[in-house]
C-alpha cells in the first residue's frame, strides 16, 4: 500500500512538471511548428522527452554568451580606419543587402580584395599551410571539428614551428564538435606554445545552458591580409577517401587576401574574448589599407577574381535578428534570372521555404542541389520531407551522387555569390554561430555558377510526378521526421 501511494505522488509529480514546461513552451510563443514539436517530445516520451527538453529545449535567447559591446567595438575598430577615407561605392542591385547586414551585425562591405576558390581539399590545405608557413605576426585558428587524424596533426605541427618562431598563435574549437576528440591533441598544442581555447565548453551542470547553442564556424586569419572561409573541417574525410566504402566529400572553401579579412578578423575575435575571456582590440591586428596593398601587390595566386566587393557576415543565436538567412531570403526575393543554391541539409524555415517558392513562383530559376545521401540518415529523411514543397512551386532540386555534397553557397544574377558555413536547416539559422563571406563581383559569381553546373552533371534531378511516386513508408519515415526537424 505504502509503495502504490509513493508511486502516485511521483507519478502526480512529474504529470506536473510535464505539464508545467508545457506551458512554458506555450507561453513562450515560438514559432508554431516549434512549438509543436517540443509539446510532441514533452508529451509521448516519458522522462527521455522531459530530459531532451530540459538540454536542448529551453529557451536561452536571453543568456547572453557574446558580449554585444565587444563584437560592436571591434566591428569599429575594423571599419573606423579603412573608412576614414569615404565610404566605397555599392553596387545599385545590392545597395538593400548591403545595408541590412551593415544594419544588422555591422558587416561593412570592403572592396579591393582579391578572392580564390577550392572545391579540392586537398588544393586547399596545401594552399593553407603554405600561408601558415608565411605568417609573420600572428595566426587565428578557428574550425568546429579538428580531429586528431593525419589532417589534424598536420596542421598542429605547422602551427607549432611558427608558434617556436615567436609568431603569435591562437586556436578555437567548439567543444561539442570535438567531443570524440582526446584532451592531450589539445595539450599538446599548448605544450607548443599555442594559445588554445574550448568555445562553450559543456560541463555539469551548465551543461543545458550551453550544449545547444554551438559554433559551427571555420575561420582562419593569417596577419590579418589573408583569410579563409567555407565549410571544411579539419578532418580527413574533407581532404581525402578515408575509406574506399565511404563517399568523398565535396566541399567549397574560399581563400580572401585584402581588407575584407578585417570582418573574418572580427568573428575570430569575438569568439576569443567568448571562449578565452581576452579582449583583444591591438590595431595590429588590423592592417592599414596601404600595408594590404603592398603585400597584395607581390602576391601572385591565381584568383578568380582581384578586386571583389566582399561582406564577412555572422549570425549568432542570442542576436535579435537571424541575419545569413534573412540575408539569403532578401537575395532569393531580389533576384530577377537565377538563384542557385548548394546544401549538406535542407530543413528550411517556414520564413526560407516561402522564399524559396515564392522566387520560383514568381519566374526566377531556383535551383537546389543537395546530396543523394547525407552522412545522417535521418538527416536524409528530414531533407526529403520537405522537397515536394519546392518541387510544386517550381525549384529544380538536383541529388549530387558523386559523393557526400557538403558545400554551403549561393549564387545569384552573376553578380552575388556566397559562400561560407550555413546549412539551410533550423540549426545553422536559429542555433549555431555561423559565417559567410557575401561576395558581390561577376568574377566570383561567374565562376561559382560554373561549379554549380558543373556539380549538376554529377546530379539526379527530381521531379513531381516521380518523386510522388515513392512508396508509402518512405513517405511515411520522412514526414515522422520532418515533425522533429526544428530539433535537429
Amino acid at each position: 500500500m505504502f509503495d502504490v501511494v509513493i508511486y502516485s505522488v511521483l507519478g502526480a509529480f512529474y504529470l506536473f512538471i510535464v505539464l508545467s514546461q508545457m506551458l512554458v513552451v506555450i507561453l513562450e510563443n515560438r514559432q508554431p511548428v516549434k512549438t509543436v514539436a517540443w509539446l510532441m517530445v514533452l508529451f509521448s516520451l516519458p522522462v527521455v522527452g522531459l530530459v531532451i527538453y530540459f538540454f536542448f529545449g529551453r529557451n536561452r535567447k536571453r543568456e547572453h554568451f557574446v558580449s554585444r559591446a565587444c563584437a560592436s567595438q571591434l566591428a569599429r575598430r575594423s571599419a573606423v580606419r579603412f573608412y576614414q577615407g569615404g565610404f566605397p561605392e555599392l553596387p545599385a542591385e545590392h545597395k538593400p543587402l548591403i545595408k541590412l547586414f551593415r544594419r544588422q551585425s555591422g558587416s561593412f562591405p570592403y572592396p579591393d580584395n582579391k578572392i580564390r576558390f577550392f572545391i579540392s581539399g586537398e588544393e586547399m590545405l596545401d594552399n593553407l599551410l603554405r600561408d601558415i608557413a608565411s605568417a609573420r605576426h600572428h595566426i587565428h585558428v578557428e574550425f568546429y571539428i579538428i580531429e586528431d587524424d593525419k589532417v589534424g596533426r598536420l596542421v598542429r605541427e605547422a602551427l607549432a614551428v611558427k608558434a617556436r618562431e615567436g609568431v603569435s598563435v591562437r586556436l578555437v574549437y567548439d567543444d561539442v564538435g570535438c567531443w570524440n576528440v582526446k584532451n592531450r591533441f589539445f595539450k599538446q598544442m599548448e605544450a607548443e606554445g599555442i594559445q588554445v581555447a574550448a568555445f562553450l565548453p559543456v560541463r555539469f551542470p551548465k551543461f543545458t545552458s550551453k550544449v545547444d547553442f554551438r559554433n559551427h564556424r571555420k575561420i582562419v586569419v593569417i596577419d590579418g591580409i589573408i583569410g579563409y572561409v567555407g565549410g571544411m573541417n579539419l578532418a580527413e574525410r574533407y581532404f581525402y577517401q578515408v575509406d574506399k566504402n565511404q563517399p568523398v566529400w565535396r566541399d567549397t572553401h574560399v581563400r580572401i587576401m585584402g581588407n575584407a579579412v578585417g570582418g573574418l578578423q572580427r568573428a575570430f575575435l569575438s569568439d576569443w574574448y567568448v571562449a578565452a575571456g581576452q579582449t583583444i582590440t591591438d590595431q595590429v591586428y588590423y592592417p592599414r589599407e596601404e600595408e594590404c596593398r603592398k603585400i597584395m601587390a607581390c602576391d601572385r595566386e591565381p584568383y578568380v577574381s582581384r578586386n571583389a566587393l566582399i561582406q564577412i557576415v555572422t549570425s549568432i543565436p542570442t542576436a535579435p535578428w537571424p541575419d545569413i538567412m534573412q540575408g539569403m531570403i532578401l537575395a532569393l526575393l531580389r533576384a530577377r534570372q537565377y538563384c542557385y543554391l548548394q546544401s549538406p541539409y535542407f530543413m528550411p524555415t517556414e520564413r526560407m521555404l516561402f522564399a524559396l517558392q515564392t522566387a520560383a513562383l514568381a519566374g526566377v530559376d531556383v535551383r537546389l542541389m543537395i546530396p543523394e545521401r547525407t552522412d545522417k540518415r535521418f538527416l536524409t529523411w528530414a531533407s526529403r520531407s520537405f522537397l515536394h514543397d519546392v518541387i510544386r512551386a517550381g525549384v529544380r532540386v538536383y541529388l549530387y551522387q558523386k559523393g557526400f555534397l557538403h558545400s554551403k553557397t549561393l549564387v545569384c544574377d552573376d553578380t552575388l555569390m556566397s559562400c561560407g558555413s550555413t546549412n539551410i536547416d533550423f540549426r545553422s539559422f536559429e542555433r549555431n554561430f555561423e559565417v559567410n563571406a557575401f561576395v558581390y563581383d561577376k568574377e566570383a559569381a561567374l565562376h561559382m555558377k560554373k561549379v554549380f553546373q558543373e556539380d549538376q552533371s554529377h546530379c539526379r534531378m527530381l521531379n513531381l510526378e516521380t518523386w510522388e511516386t515513392r512508396s508509402i513508408w518512405c513517405r511515411v519515415a520522412e514526414s515522422s521526421i520532418r515533425l522533429l526537424s526544428p530539433l535537429l
